[in-house]
């Protein structure tokens, strides 16, 4: 409540979240998502499911869907959406046809994926439409942030890079973005390095980040 009264303080208005929530059963989780729906927060993202190498993948998408069957109810008793990020890597989501599965029958109101094209490209290169029309109906939020592959010892790996200087097509995404009619709101993430190496000093840190804000959310409206 601190926190979404200071940032209405400077005229913000707080409508996502993130959170760690992946289990119902949490005493923790219930009780946060009623202050949020209190303070008139609408989505928040979820925590990870990591996959049990002990359980088959199908076991393991039985075992993700009961608990996110569990946060449905509590997102429509609250009124709020929960939505899962689809993250590259190992863990459930980065394909996104497992998210879809376990999700496909919840109400899309209440649960659904917070999808990022960055990692949806890291995944699928060309085929990441296809996942994303997949999951259609279940966005409701979405990520924007870019990347290029690099190497390192001999193997490829992911370089963030500021919007638009890398690999992920934002025009394309975008366009069909506007032919499936999604909508909702759209988060920035930077987590390419922000800062030279050479010693800055605290206010020339806090100069440097809003120039590198600025220059990303520029150039998300010039795609929008």
């Amino acid at each position: 409540p601190l926190a979404v009264k200071a940032f209405q303080e400077a005229g913000l208005q707080i409508e996502m979240m993130t959170s760690g929530i992946t289990d119902p059963e949490d005493p923790l989780t219930e009780k946060v998502l009623q202050t949020a729906s209190d303070l008139g927060i609408r989505f928040y993202r979820l925590g990870y499911y990591k996959y049990d190498p002990a359980l088959s993948v199908e076991d393991n998408l039985q075992k993700i869907k009961g608990q996110m069957t569990g946060l449905a109810r509590l997102n429509e008793k609250y009124q709020i959406h929960g939505a899962y990020q689809n993250h590259a890597g190992s863990n459930f989501g980065a394909p996104v046809w497992d998210l879809w599965t376990v999700i496909k029958d919840m109400d899309p109101r209440w649960t659904g994926c917070q999808y990022d094209v960055r990692h949806a490209t890291v995944e699928g290169n060309r085929s990441w439409p296809l996942g994303m029309k997949l999951l259609k109906e279940h966005i409701r939020c979405m990520v924007s942030k870019d990347f290029r592959w690099g190497e390192e010892d001999g193997k490829a790996r992911e370089v963030n890079v500021p919007i638009g200087e890398g690999i992920v097509d934002f025009p394309a995404y975008f366009e069909l973005v506007k032919e499936l009619g999604i909508r909702g709101p759209i988060t920035v993430h930077l987590e390419y390095p922000m800062f030279p190496e050479k010693e800055m000093t605290r206010a020339e840190m806090k100069a440097h980040a809003i120039q590198l804000m600025r220059k990303d959310l520029d150039a998300l409206k010039k795609y929008l």
